[in-house]
């Protein structure tokens, strides 16, 4: 009789999405084992997931607790038809969000390369809570790894 061995599982989740029915921008977080630990902070592996007719790609980024707090606030900052950056520092790619109508999303690649493009979404009515939403159930993966 062979032993079952357990293997972490890693499970993808949105951590958000703006889309409608002919482009997108997503942050997908892979939950599971932290990929590094820096100073006590653990990272999760993450993508930015570009797809419209014109341009569809993936960017990765790391993705620690201190972002998902940042993410929060960036989702404040856009209920009150503010701007928003996310996540902040020159470490990876980030996003870059204005509330207009359509919402711009830019995705920028490292600063290395100084590559961006920019997505208008006419998002529907109910994009801040769905992110919410979005934003609750990663927390929850990352806090049960």
């Amino acid at each position: 009789m062979r032993e079952a061995t357990v293997v972490d599982e890693v499970q993808t989740f949105e951590l958000f999405r703006f889309a409608d029915p002919a482009q997108s921008v997503a942050v997908e977080v892979r939950c599971g084992a932290p990929v590094t630990t820096v100073d006590q902070e653990r990272y999760y592996s993450a993508e930015i997931v570009v797809k419209s007719g014109f341009v569809t790609g993936r960017v990765g980024l790391q993705v620690s607790h201190e972002d998902l707090d940042e993410w929060e606030r960036c989702l404040d900052a856009l209920q009150a038809e503010e701007g928003a950056e996310w996540p902040a520092g020159d470490r990876s790619a980030w996003v870059d969000v204005v509330p207009d109508d359509p919402v711009e999303v830019t995705v920028h690649d490292s600063p290395s390369t100084q590559i961006a493009v920019r997505v208008p979404i006419d998002v529907a009515s109910e994009w801040l809570e769905e992110n919410r939403l979005r934003l609750a159930r990663v927390r929850a993966a990352v806090s049960a790894s």
